[in-house]
């Protein structure tokens, strides 16, 4: 499951920044229904573009870690557990935002709940692990 999970995770992560910077080249036009609110105000933008290297950070190293496991490079642990540590971090400042904003929209909560809390039963588990 977490493998999955991480999969999904980090190349939907590389997806959105995609996505994100298409929009900014003017590439891409996605109705503003779509958006969270203020999308377009300059400190927003600032806001969203501030988790990009974080959020590829995250994508890159977890990507890197499946592929690891699957070659049997025991270090595939150390890189799983920086990725799920920033998918948690990055998850968490973004409804910390949404919290100091006072903005509840489910749209936008749900995804970041879900960076936020899915990687902490596999953290505890990789911590639990023992390793030669």
């Amino acid at each position: 499951m977490r493998r999955v999970l991480m999969r999904v995770t980090d190349i939907g992560m590389i997806g959105y920044w995609v996505v994100t910077a298409m929009m900014a080249l003017a590439i891409l036009d996605i109705p503003g229904e779509y958006l969270f609110k203020d999308y377009h105000d300059p400190r927003v933008i600032a806001w969203n573009w501030s988790f990009m290297p974080l959020d590829v950070i995250f994508a890159v190293t977890g990507l890197w870690a499946l592929r690891l496991e699957r070659l049997g490079d025991p270090t595939w642990r150390v890189w799983a557990i920086v990725s799920l540590t920033l998918t948690h971090c990055a998850g968490l400042m973004a409804i910390s935002y949404w919290v100091l904003v006072q903005d509840f929209d489910p749209t936008w909560w749900v995804p970041n709940l879900f960076l936020m809390l899915w990687p902490l039963p596999f953290l505890w588990q990789l911590s639990r692990v023992e390793t030669d």
